[in-house]
Order: structure tokens, then C-alpha cells, then sequence
């Protein structure tokens, strides 16, 4: 409310509850938004480049603005292939338009409830936004494009009103644009790419703040000084996307022929170095073995690296001194190899995306190595292994899988979920690594698929991996693809592992800002439209004060002020307690509440009265009895025993139960 303002004190370790406005039991959840990155805004306002390799106009953005302020929808739908700038254009193009406007500029996750059949209605129409919503992955696997297409140009006419605009990235052919006049009015095409050379110039001056290295890229090459040395980079047929990791190379670099010569490898992503390396090891497994262990064991010691070598090889220690002392030693060996030895520690650090080189290389050229590979990746990773960096470990191997742009090498490491070691560390090992892959790109829409199948497998590895996961950032982004995977496998006939771990996630996810309204919406759906017994179980995971109070004290706060809320609080435990799946649960959950029931941190009346009514409801019920009249050989606590005083029974029934607590505190 206007005016409204809230002050608190000494709430240190504790979260405020406020619920006005929070919780509703109507809207349908929007996609979540992220503001569109700075740097991506500082590239179309400092380093903007609208000329080809002809030094003609790269008409893209200019054509996209045009639709955006024209006559017709607030929309520009930007077709084309990939390395055509076509996500750079449009934000180029909301950035002008947002000139003078005050516009908001954010970027809409597609975390569409079911991804294959996206639904406009999850569309946000904040005022006075221009959005940016990019699809170039993900659109020509959906089903409904042609119907969808039409809505949104529909839902673009209304973006007028509230002052806002919106552009979608798409690949080449996805857009339907036979369908209607309308929906192909709305196409901007990009046919043209703007000149690599002219984009990474800019770059290295205007985003990079290092005009005094243009001469690297502009210079006459000579024998000596670093003038043009990266000129041969880029050619005609350069993306801008390599355009702009050239000069990022070449502002970190160092400024001596030694730090240029690195950069340069580097954006040639080292190939000349690991195909040096691999040839002169032609006849030597033990040096090619030492090399893939310091790629995973990247900061640890000598020794250490050497041990994770013959690991790998399946060898032990040599016992025979004439072939210990035989050879170069072991940091010449590793120095050859392309590491750095410094005191005891090996590190690939000082050649950036070496360690990515070395293992693509491995995995395109020795394809037989891929199962041993993982198995070994399993003893180092181990509590008793030598890899203690699970995320670095696992960013590698999605660097593999991207630069690969292959499902298959994600669906290899997926496989090892079941084939691997059966460790908390092995399980987290592959959920961070399908949390980045997840997120990626190329193959972010695929891997997303892959874990809803596997969210609805039968074995308890693979269904706690993906719980693990969305528990993770894939929740922040993707809260709800999340949901529907956590459904599904909180559908689990036996509350195993994968279950406890989804309840967890679920509790996560509610607990996490701005997300309680969703998980409640969605989760009393489940629970009361769909019977789901997800729904039942997701209903008493999120209300358990035990675990946390907060759910619980948000959604009571919300139940006092919304009539709807309450209802719903009463219908969830009426669908939980005619579930005899979660009668134990159900049983726990009233002590619990009965329990929560003694601190002034929650509303006792109400909590009183919706108690009473789901009691009335059920009074048949194995949990309601439990509550009412005790189990046999079961000590009822003092919060129980409160609880059931204060409930307003049928005199009939107070009557028994006031009979049974007597004849219980006779014997």
C-alpha cells in the first residue's frame, strides 16, 4: 500500500514473515526474469559495429527497431543462423528503443511449465519493459510453434499498452512464418554478420579499455616487435562471438611476445601445443597418463599427479631401483607436458582452456578411453582420492560436452550415474556437471529433456542426482521445469533416497526469495486437483516446522488475511489424510503441529481452528485418531495433549476422549 513501510530490529539469524500480497491462489505463475547483462549493454553502447567485411551495413538491429516502434505489434522475431550476432542485434535494438523511455531492459527465461508446448499466458507484462526472450535452441523442437506464433503476436499488440516491447531470438527455420501474414510481419532476417576485425578492434578499445594493443590486430607484421601478430586470426568468415574471445584474450595477455604468443594459443584453443604433445608421446602412456591427471588434479603436487597417473594406468609404484632411477625426472616430465611446476605444486593455470584442449583431444582421438576415464574419475573424486575440487571437475567435462555440441557425451556421463561409484561425492560430481549443461546454449534444451526422462526413471541413483540438481542454481533459473522433475519423482511408490533429497529441494526452492508463491500454487495442485501422491507429499514436507517454520508461518500469516489460503491449507490436509500412502507422515505432521502450537511464532487460533476442521472432516482417519485418543504404547507429549483440549469436538466424541485420557492416567 502506498506509504507502507516496514522497520525491524535485533533480527539477526531470523527471516521476516510478511505475507500481505505474497501468497494467491489465481494467477498463473509468470517466467522468471533476469536483467539483461551489463556487459552484453556495454557492448551495443561502446563497441557497436554496423559494417560487413564489404563495409556494407549490417541492417539487423535497425530493421528491428523498426518493427518494435512501427504501426504493428511491439515485436521483432530475429531469424538466422548462428554467428550472425543475432542476440547482440536485438538488444541493440531494445537499447534503442529504451533511449528516452525509461524502459526496463530484462531477459525472459523460457522455464516454460511444459517446455516442448510454451504458453504465452507465461509471458510477463511488467510496464514499461523491453524484454528480450531468446529461443535460438529450443524452437524448432516445439509443438505448438505454428499456434503459439499467433498468440504471440497477439500478446504483442497488448505490449503497446503498458509501454513495453519484446524481442525473440530464433534460429533460421524455426519461426512458422507461413502460417499468417502477421506472424512473418514480425521477422527481421539476419543475412548479414558484421565484420569480426571491426568487432574485435572495438572490443579491445572501447569494452577492454586497451587502445594502446590495437597494433597487435592492425600492424604491418614484422621480424621483430609484436605489431600485426594477430592479424591472421580473424577472417571473412569469423563470428563476432570469436571476434570478441580475441580480444578478451588479448587484453589479459601480457604485454611481451611470451604473454601475446600465449593469448594467441589460447584463442586457437592450443590445438598446435596438444598435437605437439600427443605426437612426441606416441610410445609413452606413462607421460600421456601423467598429463591427464594433472588436467583433473589441476593445484595438487607432484607426487599426488603421479599417483593419480598410475591410478589410471592400473599400475603400482615401481619396485625395480634401475627403472626408478631411469628416465628424466618427474617435473621435466610434467614441464614437457605443458604444466607448470612451482615448488611441489602442477598447475595448467597459466594456459588458460589448455586443460579443455587436452581432454577434448583425448576424448575425439581415443574414444576407448571414455569408460575408463569416468571409472578412474570416480577413485579420485572419492573421499579417499586426490580430487577434492568436484567443481572443477565437472565444469571440465560440460566444457567437453559444449565444445562437442554432442547430447551423447552428456547422456555417457548420465550412464555413469548407475555405472559409477555409489558415493554422495559421485552423485554430486554429475549433478553439477548437468546443472551447467543444463544452462548451456547449444545443449541446454536437450539436457533439460534428459533429466525430465530421467526424473521419471526407476532407479534411486538416477532420480537423486536429478533431485540434487534441483536443488541447485537449475532452480533459480528453471524453478519451474524444476517443480515438474521434483513431481515426478516424489511420485516415487517408496519414500527412498530420491524422495527425502526432492523434499529437500522443494523446501529449498520455497524457502528462496520470491519463489513461495509458486511452489504453493503449483504444489496445491497437485495435492488437490490432481491427487497426485507428489502432491500429498510435497503438501506435509512444505507445512513440517520441524524441518523449517518458515513455509508454515508465511502461508498461516497469508491463511489470516486470505480466505482462499485457508481453504486451501484445510483441502491439502483433507487430500494428504484420504491418502493411507502418507498416514505416517500425516501422524507426524499434526504432533508437529501440535508442538509449533506452543511458541508465539504462529497464529494459535487459526492454527486451532483449521486442526479442528480437518479433524471433524476425518475422524476416521488413523492419523485423526491417533491425534485424538493416542496409539497404544505411545506416550503422548505435553503439546499434544493441549492440542487436544483445545479442539472443539462433538460433545459425544469429547466425552470419549476425555474417558480414555482418564482410564490413561489411571494405569
Amino acid at each position: 500500500m502506498p506509504g507502507f513501510q516496514v522497520q525491524v530490529d535485533g533480527n539477526q539469524n531470523s527471516k521476516i514473515i510478511v505475507a500481505a500480497g505474497s501468497i494467491t491462489m489465481k494467477d498463473k505463475p509468470q517466467l522468471p526474469v533476469v536483467n539483461i547483462p551489463q556487459a552484453e549493454l556495454d557492448v551495443v553502447r561502446r563497441a557497436w559495429v554496423e559494417l560487413d567485411v564489404r563495409d556494407q551495413r549490417v541492417p539487423t538491429a535497425e530493421k528491428a527497431v523498426a518493427r518494435l516502434t512501427g504501426d504493428g505489434p511491439r515485436l521483432a522475431v530475429v531469424t538466422g543462423p548462428p554467428g550472425y550476432g543475432k542476440r547482440t542485434a536485438g538488444i541493440k535494438a531494445l537499447w534503442e528503443v529504451a533511449q528516452g523511455q525509461s524502459l526496463k531492459l530484462q531477459e525472459i527465461v523460457p522455464d516454460w511449465e511444459k517446455p516442448g508446448s510454451p504458453d504465452v499466458a507465461e509471458l510477463p507484462d511488467e510496464p514499461g519493459t523491453g524484454y528480450l526472450l531468446d529461443v535460438a535452441a529450443e524452437i524448432s523442437d516445439w509443438q505448438n510453434r505454428g499456434a503459439f506464433a499467433q498468440q504471440l503476436v497477439s500478446y504483442a499488440e497488448e505490449l503497446r499498452l503498458s509501454g513495453s516491447f519484446l524481442v525473440v531470438i530464433a534460429d533460421e527455420h524455426g519461426w512458422p512464418e507461413a502460417v499468417a501474414g502477421a506472424v512473418a510481419g514480425v521477422v527481421v532476417r539476419a543475412t548479414a554478420r558484421p565484420s569480426a576485425r571491426r568487432v574485435a578492434r572495438m572490443h579491445l578499445e572501447y569494452v577492454h579499455h586497451q587502445p594502446g594493443r590495437l597494433h597487435w590486430l592492425t600492424g604491418v607484421p614484422s621480424g621483430t616487435g609484436l605489431a600485426g601478430k594477430a592479424a591472421q586470426q580473424l577472417t571473412d568468415g569469423s563470428r563476432p562471438a570469436d571476434a570478441a574471445d580475441l580480444a578478451a584474450k588479448l587484453a589479459a595477455a601480457e604485454d611481451s611476445p611470451k604473454g601475446l604468443e600465449r593469448a594467441l594459443s589460447a584463442f586457437q584453443e592450443w590445438r598446435t601445443d596438444v598435437r605437439d604433445v600427443f605426437s612426441a608421446t606416441e610410445n609413452n602412456p606413462d607421460d600421456r597418463a601423467l598429463l591427464i591427471s594433472a588436467v583433473f588434479l589441476n593445484g595438487k603436487d607432484a607426487l599426488t599427479v603421479q599417483d593419480g597417473a598410475r591410478e589410471l594406468l592400473g599400475e603400482s609404484p615401481k619396485a625395480d631401483v634401475r627403472t626408478i632411477l631411469t628416465g628424466p625426472d618427474l617435473t621435466s616430465r610434467l614441464t614437457a607436458m605443458g604444466a607448470e611446476v612451482t615448488g611441489r605444486t602442477v598447475s595448467l593455470d597459466h594456459k588458460p582452456g589448455y586443460a579443455r584442449a587436452v581432454l577434448l583431444h583425448l576424448w575425439q582421438q581415443r574414444a576407448d578411453i571414455h569408460a575408463h576415464l569416468l571409472k578412474w574419475l570416480d577413485t579420485i573424486t572419492s573421499p579417499k582420492g586426490a580430487g577434492s575440487d568436484l567443481a572443477a571437475i565437472s565444469d571440465l567435462l560440460v566444457e567437453l560436452a559444449v565444445a562437442e555440441n554432442d547430447i551423447r557425451v552428456v547422456q555417457k556421463v548420465h550412464a555413469w550415474i548407475d555405472n559409477g561409484a555409489d558415493s554422495p561425492e559421485h552423485r554430486a560430481l554429475i549433478a553439477r556437471f548437468l546443472t551447467v549443461a543444463a544452462e548451456s546454449d547449444t545443449l541446454g534444451a536437450g539436457v533439460r529433456g534428459l533429466l525430465l526422462d530421467s526424473a521419471q526413471e526407476t532407479s534411486k541413483a538416477v532420480a537423486t542426482v536429478v533431485a540434487l540438481v534441483c536443488r541447485g542454481e537449475f532452480a533459480e533459473h528453471y524453478p519451474r521445469q524444476a517443480l515438474v522433475r521434483l513431481r515426478h519423482i516424489l511420485d516415487r511408490p517408496e519414500p527412498d533416497e530420491a524422495v527425502r533429497t526432492a523434499q529437500e529441494a522443494l523446501r529449498d526452492i520455497a524457502a528462496r526469495d520470491g519463489q513461495l508463491p509458486r511452489v504453493w500454487n503449483t504444489v496445491i495442485k497437485w495435492a488437490t486437483e490432481k491427487k497426485h501422491l507428489a502432491g500429498h507429499r510435497a503438501f506435509l514436507s512444505l507445512l513440517d516446522p520441524s524441518v523449517d517454520p518458515y513455509v508454515l508461518q508465511v502461508m498461516l500469516a497469508a491463511a489470516e488475511l486470505k480466505q482462499d489460503v485457508r481453504e486451501a491449507l484445510v483441502a491439502g490436509w483433507n487430500a494428504a489424510l484420504a491418502d493411507t500412502r502418507v498416514e505416517v507422515e500425516c501422524r507426524q505432521l499434526l504432533a508437529a503441529w501440535a508442538e509449533v502450537r506452543k511458541t508465539a511464532d504462529v497464529p494459535t487460533e487459526l492454527m486451532t481452528e483449521i486442526i479442528n476442521q480437518v479433524v471433524l472432516d476425518h475422524l476416521v482417519a488413523t492419523p485423526v485418531s491417533a491425534l485424538i485418543f493416542g496409539e497404544p504404547g505411545v506416550a503422548d507429549g505435553e503439546a499434544v495433549i493441549e492440542l487436544r483440549k483445545d479442539l472443539r469436538l462433538p460433545p459425544a466424541l469429547s466425552s470419549l476422549v476425555s474417558a480414555h485420557e482418564h482410564a490413561s492416567a489411571g494405569s
